[in-house]
Protein backbone atom coordinates (compact mmCIF):
# COMPACT_ATOMS: atom_id res chain seq x y z
CA UNK A 1 0.00 0.00 0.00
CA UNK A 2 3.03 2.45 0.24
CA UNK A 3 3.27 5.09 -2.71
CA UNK A 4 5.67 4.72 -5.33
CA UNK A 5 6.76 7.68 -6.10
CA UNK A 6 9.68 9.19 -4.91
CA UNK A 7 9.64 10.81 -0.62
CA UNK A 8 11.56 14.02 -2.17
CA UNK A 9 8.83 14.27 -5.09
CA UNK A 10 6.65 17.69 -4.99
CA UNK A 11 3.39 17.36 -3.58
CA UNK A 12 0.12 19.25 -4.31
CA UNK A 13 0.30 20.15 -0.56
CA UNK A 14 2.81 22.73 -1.34
CA UNK A 15 1.23 25.08 -4.04
CA UNK A 16 -0.27 27.09 -1.86
CA UNK A 17 2.92 28.29 0.08
CA UNK A 18 4.45 28.38 -3.61
CA UNK A 19 1.97 31.03 -4.56
CA UNK A 20 2.49 33.21 -0.86
CA UNK A 21 5.89 33.07 -1.09
CA UNK A 22 5.73 34.30 -5.37
CA UNK A 23 3.38 36.89 -3.95
CA UNK A 24 6.34 38.21 -1.30
CA UNK A 25 9.03 37.79 -3.91
CA UNK A 26 10.22 35.24 -1.55
CA UNK A 27 9.63 31.89 -3.28
CA UNK A 28 13.36 30.20 -4.56
CA UNK A 29 10.78 28.05 -7.48
CA UNK A 30 8.71 31.01 -9.10
CA UNK A 31 9.47 34.45 -10.07
CA UNK A 32 7.86 37.33 -8.00
CA UNK A 33 4.32 37.86 -9.63
CA UNK A 34 1.91 40.82 -8.83
CA UNK A 35 -0.84 38.70 -9.11
CA UNK A 36 -1.25 34.77 -9.14
CA UNK A 37 -3.96 32.78 -10.41
CA UNK A 38 -4.46 28.66 -9.18
CA UNK A 39 -6.37 26.89 -12.04
CA UNK A 40 -7.45 23.35 -11.29
CA UNK A 41 -8.67 21.09 -13.77
CA UNK A 42 -10.35 18.13 -11.50
CA UNK A 43 -9.57 14.81 -12.55
CA UNK A 44 -6.72 15.59 -15.06
CA UNK A 45 -3.28 12.80 -14.59
CA UNK A 46 -0.18 13.97 -15.72
CA UNK A 47 -0.20 11.08 -17.50
CA UNK A 48 -3.57 10.60 -19.32
CA UNK A 49 -2.16 14.49 -20.34
CA UNK A 50 0.87 13.55 -21.93
CA UNK A 51 -0.94 10.61 -23.70
CA UNK A 52 -3.25 13.04 -25.34
CA UNK A 53 -1.10 15.94 -25.99
CA UNK A 54 -2.53 16.57 -29.52
CA UNK A 55 -5.56 17.24 -27.96
CA UNK A 56 -3.93 19.66 -25.30
CA UNK A 57 -1.02 21.90 -27.29
CA UNK A 58 -1.72 24.79 -25.00
CA UNK A 59 -1.09 22.93 -21.89
CA UNK A 60 1.58 20.60 -22.95
CA UNK A 61 3.84 22.23 -25.21
CA UNK A 62 6.20 23.53 -22.67
CA UNK A 63 5.40 20.63 -20.46
CA UNK A 64 9.08 19.51 -18.99
CA UNK A 65 9.05 16.00 -17.11
CA UNK A 66 9.41 17.71 -14.16
CA UNK A 67 6.25 19.80 -14.73
CA UNK A 68 4.30 17.15 -12.41
CA UNK A 69 3.67 16.74 -8.52
CA UNK A 70 2.17 14.01 -6.54
CA UNK A 71 -1.23 14.08 -5.08
CA UNK A 72 -2.21 12.86 -1.70
CA UNK A 73 -3.97 9.68 -0.55
CA UNK A 74 -6.45 9.06 -1.01
CA UNK A 75 -6.23 10.52 -5.30
CA UNK A 76 -9.99 11.94 -4.43
CA UNK A 77 -11.22 15.09 -4.66
CA UNK A 78 -12.56 15.69 -1.28
CA UNK A 79 -8.64 14.83 -0.05
CA UNK A 80 -6.83 16.45 -2.54
CA UNK A 81 -8.43 19.94 -3.25
CA UNK A 82 -8.44 20.35 0.06
CA UNK A 83 -4.94 19.32 0.78
CA UNK A 84 -4.37 22.20 -2.11
CA UNK A 85 -6.36 24.90 -0.85
CA UNK A 86 -5.42 24.42 2.46
CA UNK A 87 -1.64 23.33 2.26
CA UNK A 88 -1.85 20.13 4.81
CA UNK A 89 -2.14 16.82 4.33
CA UNK A 90 -5.27 15.22 4.74
CA UNK A 91 -4.30 13.48 7.94
CA UNK A 92 -4.96 17.63 9.32
CA UNK A 93 -7.75 18.89 7.52
CA UNK A 94 -9.65 15.66 8.21
CA UNK A 95 -11.05 15.32 4.96
CA UNK A 96 -9.51 11.43 4.58
CA UNK A 97 -11.97 9.96 1.67
CA UNK A 98 -15.10 10.43 -0.11
CA UNK A 99 -17.33 9.16 2.42
CA UNK A 100 -16.21 8.90 6.30
CA UNK A 101 -17.79 7.67 8.77
CA UNK A 102 -18.85 10.44 12.03
CA UNK A 103 -18.45 7.96 14.86
CA UNK A 104 -20.34 10.76 17.00
CA UNK A 105 -23.00 10.19 15.05
CA UNK A 106 -22.83 6.56 13.40
CA UNK A 107 -23.77 8.47 9.89
CA UNK A 108 -21.50 8.13 6.84
CA UNK A 109 -20.52 11.51 5.65
CA UNK A 110 -20.44 12.45 2.02
CA UNK A 111 -17.75 14.63 2.08
CA UNK A 112 -18.48 16.01 -1.46
CA UNK A 113 -22.38 16.50 -1.23
CA UNK A 114 -23.55 14.95 2.16
CA UNK A 115 -22.81 17.74 4.63
CA UNK A 116 -26.26 19.09 4.81
CA UNK A 117 -27.72 15.74 5.06
CA UNK A 118 -24.93 14.34 7.83
CA UNK A 119 -25.28 17.40 9.68
CA UNK A 120 -21.41 17.77 9.59
CA UNK A 121 -20.42 21.47 10.33
CA UNK A 122 -18.01 21.88 7.52
CA UNK A 123 -15.72 24.77 9.37
CA UNK A 124 -15.42 22.01 12.61
CA UNK A 125 -15.00 19.60 10.37
CA UNK A 126 -12.21 21.12 8.41
CA UNK A 127 -10.58 23.41 10.95
CA UNK A 128 -7.11 24.29 8.84
CA UNK A 129 -7.59 27.67 7.63
CA UNK A 130 -7.85 27.85 3.58
CA UNK A 131 -4.99 29.82 1.56
CA UNK A 132 -8.13 32.52 1.17
CA UNK A 133 -8.04 33.00 4.84
CA UNK A 134 -4.76 33.52 5.01
CA UNK A 135 -4.86 35.90 1.68
CA UNK A 136 -7.26 38.09 3.66
CA UNK A 137 -4.84 37.77 6.73
CA UNK A 138 -2.30 39.20 4.55
CA UNK A 139 -4.53 42.44 3.31
CA UNK A 140 -4.64 40.59 -0.04
CA UNK A 141 -7.96 40.52 -2.48
CA UNK A 142 -9.06 36.73 -2.58
CA UNK A 143 -11.48 35.28 -5.44
CA UNK A 144 -12.50 31.79 -5.68
CA UNK A 145 -13.95 31.28 -9.63
CA UNK A 146 -16.30 28.12 -10.61
CA UNK A 147 -19.78 27.03 -11.29
CA UNK A 148 -22.68 28.73 -9.40
CA UNK A 149 -24.24 25.81 -7.90
CA UNK A 150 -21.08 25.01 -6.22
CA UNK A 151 -21.24 28.74 -4.23
CA UNK A 152 -22.76 27.87 -1.04
CA UNK A 153 -22.43 23.85 -0.43
CA UNK A 154 -20.75 22.61 2.36
CA UNK A 155 -17.62 21.33 0.82
CA UNK A 156 -17.28 25.22 -0.35
CA UNK A 157 -17.33 26.05 3.27
CA UNK A 158 -14.58 23.60 4.06
CA UNK A 159 -12.51 24.71 1.17
CA UNK A 160 -13.13 27.87 -0.25
CA UNK A 161 -14.46 29.93 3.15
CA UNK A 162 -12.66 33.72 3.16
CA UNK A 163 -13.23 33.97 -0.47
CA UNK A 164 -15.34 36.12 -2.84
CA UNK A 165 -17.01 33.59 -4.79
CA UNK A 166 -17.50 34.65 -8.75
CA UNK A 167 -19.66 32.63 -11.05
CA UNK A 168 -18.80 31.53 -14.70
CA UNK A 169 -20.35 28.95 -17.06
CA UNK A 170 -17.88 27.57 -19.41
CA UNK A 171 -14.01 26.92 -18.84
CA UNK A 172 -13.28 29.82 -21.08
CA UNK A 173 -15.63 32.32 -19.16
CA UNK A 174 -14.19 30.92 -15.99
CA UNK A 175 -10.73 31.27 -16.96
CA UNK A 176 -11.24 34.58 -18.51
CA UNK A 177 -12.90 35.87 -15.16
CA UNK A 178 -9.43 34.38 -13.23
CA UNK A 179 -7.49 36.36 -15.57
CA UNK A 180 -9.07 39.99 -15.45
CA UNK A 181 -9.45 39.75 -11.35
CA UNK A 182 -6.08 39.07 -10.83
CA UNK A 183 -5.44 41.89 -13.46
CA UNK A 184 -7.77 44.56 -11.96
CA UNK A 185 -6.50 43.42 -8.43
CA UNK A 186 -3.10 43.78 -7.75
CA UNK A 187 -1.88 41.18 -4.78
CA UNK A 188 -4.57 39.20 -5.60
CA UNK A 189 -4.95 35.65 -5.01
CA UNK A 190 -7.62 33.96 -7.49
CA UNK A 191 -8.96 29.94 -7.72
CA UNK A 192 -10.21 29.22 -10.96
CA UNK A 193 -11.70 25.76 -10.97
CA UNK A 194 -12.68 23.57 -13.95
CA UNK A 195 -14.44 19.91 -13.39
CA UNK A 196 -15.38 19.30 -16.83
CA UNK A 197 -13.04 16.42 -17.51
CA UNK A 198 -13.57 15.00 -14.04
CA UNK A 199 -17.06 14.66 -15.48
CA UNK A 200 -16.83 13.16 -18.79
CA UNK A 201 -13.98 10.85 -17.23
CA UNK A 202 -16.85 9.31 -14.71
CA UNK A 203 -19.45 8.83 -16.79
CA UNK A 204 -17.49 8.39 -20.43
CA UNK A 205 -13.79 7.08 -19.49
CA UNK A 206 -10.87 8.92 -20.32
CA UNK A 207 -11.04 6.84 -23.74
CA UNK A 208 -14.15 8.25 -25.01
CA UNK A 209 -14.46 11.33 -27.38
CA UNK A 210 -16.78 13.14 -24.54
CA UNK A 211 -13.27 12.98 -22.00
CA UNK A 212 -11.31 14.51 -25.12
CA UNK A 213 -13.90 17.13 -25.99
CA UNK A 214 -13.68 18.19 -22.25
CA UNK A 215 -9.84 18.40 -22.56
CA UNK A 216 -9.74 20.71 -25.78
CA UNK A 217 -12.22 22.97 -24.06
CA UNK A 218 -10.05 23.15 -21.18
CA UNK A 219 -7.11 23.54 -23.63
CA UNK A 220 -8.55 26.34 -25.52
CA UNK A 221 -9.50 27.86 -22.46
CA UNK A 222 -6.05 28.29 -20.77
CA UNK A 223 -4.51 29.04 -24.60
CA UNK A 224 -5.82 32.81 -23.89
CA UNK A 225 -3.28 35.44 -23.27
CA UNK A 226 -2.14 36.09 -19.67
CA UNK A 227 -2.21 39.56 -18.14
CA UNK A 228 1.20 41.18 -17.32
CA UNK A 229 2.63 40.49 -14.19
CA UNK A 230 0.29 37.54 -13.42
CA UNK A 231 1.66 33.92 -12.89
CA UNK A 232 -0.95 30.82 -13.10
CA UNK A 233 -0.14 27.66 -11.76
CA UNK A 234 -2.34 25.00 -13.61
CA UNK A 235 -2.75 21.67 -12.05
CA UNK A 236 -4.86 19.02 -10.61
CA UNK A 237 -6.29 17.14 -7.60
CA UNK A 238 -5.97 13.49 -9.04
CA UNK A 239 -6.08 11.46 -12.14
CA UNK A 240 -8.08 8.82 -12.75
CA UNK A 241 -8.16 5.31 -14.56
CA UNK A 242 -10.81 3.66 -16.45
CA UNK A 243 -12.69 0.11 -14.74
CA UNK A 244 -13.64 -2.30 -17.63
CA UNK A 245 -16.72 -4.28 -16.28
CA UNK A 246 -14.39 -7.58 -15.82
CA UNK A 247 -12.18 -5.89 -13.52
CA UNK A 248 -14.79 -5.01 -10.57
CA UNK A 249 -15.27 -6.87 -7.65
CA UNK A 250 -18.22 -7.07 -5.96
CA UNK A 251 -18.42 -8.15 -2.20
CA UNK A 252 -19.98 -11.43 -1.01
CA UNK A 253 -21.77 -11.95 2.45
CA UNK A 254 -18.79 -13.70 3.72
CA UNK A 255 -16.77 -10.38 3.20
CA UNK A 256 -18.75 -8.53 4.82
CA UNK A 257 -19.09 -10.61 8.73
CA UNK A 258 -18.53 -7.93 11.38
CA UNK A 259 -18.70 -4.98 9.35
CA UNK A 260 -20.96 -1.66 10.02
CA UNK A 261 -20.19 0.03 6.95
CA UNK A 262 -18.18 0.67 4.27
CA UNK A 263 -17.30 4.22 2.90
CA UNK A 264 -14.44 5.65 0.87
CA UNK A 265 -15.44 5.05 -3.05
CA UNK A 266 -14.44 1.77 -4.86
CA UNK A 267 -11.06 2.46 -5.76
CA UNK A 268 -10.47 3.10 -1.96
CA UNK A 269 -12.32 1.14 0.49
CA UNK A 270 -12.45 2.76 4.18
CA UNK A 271 -14.44 -0.52 6.29
CA UNK A 272 -15.63 0.17 9.37
CA UNK A 273 -15.90 -2.82 12.06
CA UNK A 274 -18.45 -3.33 14.27
CA UNK A 275 -17.30 -3.18 17.95
CA UNK A 276 -16.89 -6.62 19.08
CA UNK A 277 -15.12 -8.21 15.87
CA UNK A 278 -12.15 -8.69 15.93
CA UNK A 279 -9.50 -6.83 13.70
CA UNK A 280 -6.72 -8.92 13.24
CA UNK A 281 -9.18 -11.67 12.24
CA UNK A 282 -11.19 -9.60 9.64
CA UNK A 283 -7.95 -8.03 8.46
CA UNK A 284 -6.46 -11.45 7.90
CA UNK A 285 -9.63 -12.79 6.37
CA UNK A 286 -9.95 -9.71 3.55
CA UNK A 287 -6.55 -10.07 2.31
CA UNK A 288 -6.97 -14.00 1.86
CA UNK A 289 -10.22 -12.95 0.12
CA UNK A 290 -9.22 -10.51 -1.96
CA UNK A 291 -5.74 -11.51 -2.74
CA UNK A 292 -3.99 -10.19 -5.79
CA UNK A 293 -7.79 -8.11 -6.07
CA UNK A 294 -6.93 -5.10 -3.55
CA UNK A 295 -4.37 -4.14 -0.74
CA UNK A 296 -5.76 -4.45 2.50
CA UNK A 297 -4.26 -2.93 5.89
CA UNK A 298 -5.42 -1.56 8.65
CA UNK A 299 -5.85 2.07 10.35
CA UNK A 300 -2.34 2.04 12.25
CA UNK A 301 -0.77 0.54 9.31
CA UNK A 302 -1.82 3.68 7.13
CA UNK A 303 -1.00 6.31 9.69
CA UNK A 304 2.46 4.65 10.49
CA UNK A 305 2.92 4.31 6.75
CA UNK A 306 2.22 8.07 6.58
CA UNK A 307 -0.21 7.58 3.88
CA UNK A 308 -2.33 10.20 5.22
CA UNK A 309 0.78 12.35 5.80
CA UNK A 310 3.48 12.93 8.29
CA UNK A 311 0.71 14.50 11.26
CA UNK A 312 -2.74 12.79 11.73
CA UNK A 313 -5.28 14.48 14.54
CA UNK A 314 -7.55 12.41 16.78
CA UNK A 315 -10.43 13.55 14.53
CA UNK A 316 -8.81 12.53 11.40
CA UNK A 317 -8.02 9.32 12.93
CA UNK A 318 -10.79 8.76 13.69
CA UNK A 319 -12.42 8.68 9.93
CA UNK A 320 -10.43 6.22 8.78
CA UNK A 321 -11.36 3.15 8.50
CA UNK A 322 -10.53 0.16 10.25
CA UNK A 323 -9.41 -1.52 6.91
CA UNK A 324 -8.57 0.36 4.05
CA UNK A 325 -9.08 -1.85 1.07
CA UNK A 326 -7.31 -0.11 -2.17
CA UNK A 327 -8.22 -1.79 -5.43
CA UNK A 328 -5.26 -2.78 -7.64
CA UNK A 329 -3.95 -1.95 -11.41
CA UNK A 330 -7.66 -0.95 -13.06
CA UNK A 331 -9.75 -2.76 -10.58
CA UNK A 332 -12.29 -1.71 -8.22
CA UNK A 333 -14.25 -3.09 -5.15
CA UNK A 334 -17.84 -2.33 -4.51
CA UNK A 335 -19.80 -3.85 -1.17
CA UNK A 336 -22.76 -5.02 -3.08
CA UNK A 337 -25.46 -3.25 -1.47
CA UNK A 338 -28.19 -1.38 -3.76
CA UNK A 339 -27.12 2.11 -3.58
CA UNK A 340 -23.60 0.80 -4.07
CA UNK A 341 -24.51 -1.00 -7.41
CA UNK A 342 -26.03 2.32 -8.99
CA UNK A 343 -22.29 3.54 -9.33
CA UNK A 344 -20.83 0.45 -11.05
CA UNK A 345 -21.76 2.40 -14.05
CA UNK A 346 -19.08 5.07 -13.26
CA UNK A 347 -16.11 4.29 -16.11
CA UNK A 348 -12.98 6.74 -15.27
CA UNK A 349 -12.60 5.62 -11.24
CA UNK A 350 -9.98 7.58 -8.67
CA UNK A 351 -8.39 7.20 -5.43
CA UNK A 352 -5.57 4.69 -5.42
CA UNK A 353 -2.16 4.81 -5.75
CA UNK A 354 -1.24 4.00 -9.26
CA UNK A 355 0.70 6.71 -11.18
CA UNK A 356 -2.18 7.44 -13.00
CA UNK A 357 -4.20 8.38 -10.27
CA UNK A 358 -1.74 10.51 -8.16
CA UNK A 359 0.88 11.66 -11.05
CA UNK A 360 -0.67 15.54 -11.86
CA UNK A 361 0.68 18.30 -13.93
CA UNK A 362 2.12 21.45 -12.41
CA UNK A 363 2.54 23.69 -14.79
CA UNK A 364 3.40 27.44 -15.13
CA UNK A 365 1.82 30.41 -17.17
CA UNK A 366 2.00 34.12 -17.45
CA UNK A 367 4.67 35.51 -15.37
CA UNK A 368 5.68 31.94 -13.75
CA UNK A 369 6.36 30.55 -16.95
CA UNK A 370 10.06 29.65 -17.98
Amino acid sequence: MLPSESPTARSVVGVADDLFAALRGESATLPRAESVVLVLVDGLGAISLRAHAGHARALTAGMAKKDVASSVFPSTTAAALTSILTGVWPGEHGLVGYRVLDRASGALVNQLSGWEEAGADPVVWQPAPTLFERGLAEGRPVFAVGIAAYAGSGFSRATLRGAEFVSAATPAERVATAYDLAERHPGALVYCYLPEADKAGHKHGLASRHWVSALEDIDAALARRVPPGVGVIVTSDHGMVDVPGHRQVVLEAEHLEGVSCIGGEPRMLHVYLEPDADPDEALSRWRRNLEGQADVGSRAEAIAAGLFGPRVTDAAAGRIGDLLVVARGNGAVYDGTAADQRSRGMIGQHGGLTPEERQVPLLRFGAFAR
